[in-house]
């Protein structure tokens, strides 16, 4: 019948114009190209839905795209200043103010970030820095960037042992003093008067934690039994809202078994969200002789979670979080 009909168009065209609108009628009955719209209007659809979802898993890649653009920098000014290395003792100083810069502008333009307590930071002499873990530690990023600006001197930071095998992170983690943890290597930074970072819950906390802020530390006294081997005063740190910018599906179970079973830190973290952060340092707790590790433990968990209670609505809401940031942006404006 469509050949029939097809025919009749031809014989029945009687000009070039008439027989051109035949053979395109033709054409897109051959070739199913009524069909299109009826496409488009699914693909578009399709694009409705699931674009949020691709930007939300997307923009944590970003942060590792950052830190992957941050190595690419030093390598970059490694090589500039090798002839300059044998004359100058710190060869990174530049390299390491610069990235601080970077990060510390990211965390002002995205974050709207602020720090509260830096003046318990000591200028000179050391320091255990003890934080709880987000999803992504960006907030601790923006912090160790505070003290390069603002304190002119480098925070040691304890890292898990999987960033280590990360290609390409070695660099990274050298420039930034960043070591695996073992205590030994903790007391030696602390009692050569370095300040040190370090969280309790490490990717645990990170990947299994969630909007209540659960401070995921199991019986962990490692870190207060290297305070104390140290004599070194010990600075509870918390972020606000840092688990509504990024967060884990790391609460499913499958994902949780594999890390338990395995080791493999392989759940999810999506988010990137431009939500309002503040870093809360609270009140040193200085070296005490007559506490044990197991007390002085204790002592900082109830200090972080009490920063968490005064800080942090319970759960937290990312709708509240970037109503925060908006808000605080309306009143800078207003001032």
């Amino acid at each position: 019948m469509a050949d029939a009909g097809n025919q009749s168009c031809l014989m029945a065209a009687e000009n070039t114009v008439s027989l051109l609108v035949c053979l395109f009628h033709e054409l897109e009955e051959w070739a199913g190209l009524g069909q299109v719209e009826d496409y488009l209007s699914v693909l578009e659809y399709l694009l409705w839905v699931f674009t949020p979802l691709a930007i939300v898993f997307i923009v944590p890649f970003l942060i590792v795209i950052l830190l992957y653009l941050s190595i690419l920098f030093l390598h970059v000014y490694k090589r500039k200043n090798q002839l300059r290395e044998a004359y100058c003792n710190n060869l990174w100083d530049g390299a390491r103010k610069t990235l601080a810069t970077l990060w510390d502008g990211h965390g002002a333009i995205w974050h709207g970030y602020e720090i509260h307590g830096m003046e318990k930071i000591p200028d000179k002499g050391p320091a255990l820095i003890v934080y709880y873990h987000g999803a992504i530690p960006v907030d601790y990023y923006y912090f160790l960037a505070n003290v390069i600006i603002q304190k002119g001197r480098t925070c040691h930071s304890v890292a898990d042992h999987f960033l280590f095998k990360i290609p390409g992170f070695k660099l990274l983690l050298e420039v930034f003093s960043v070591i695996h943890g073992p205590q030994e290597e903790c007391v030696r930074a602390l009692r050569n008067g370095h300040l040190l970072g370090i969280s309790p819950g490490g990717v645990r906390e990170a990947l299994f934690s969630d909007e209540t802020y659960p401070l995921l530390w199991g019986k962990r006294k490692g870190f207060a039994q290297v305070a104390i081997d140290s004599q070194v005063p010990v600075i509870p740190m918390f972020t606000q809202n840092v688990r509504e910018g990024f967060r884990s599906l790391g609460t499913l179970r499958f994902f949780r078994w594999v890390y338990e079973r395995f080791r493999l830190p392989i759940a999810p973290v999506y988010g990137g969200f431009p939500v309002k952060f503040r870093t809360f340092l609270g009140d040193p707790i200085p070296y005490d002789p007559n506490v044990n590790a197991a007390e002085l433990a204790e002592k900082v968990q109830q200090a972080i979670q009490s920063l968490i209670n005064k800080h942090q609505k319970i759960p937290g809401s990312i709708l509240r979080a970037l109503l925060e940031r908006f808000h605080t942006r309306h009143k800078d404006h207003l001032q």
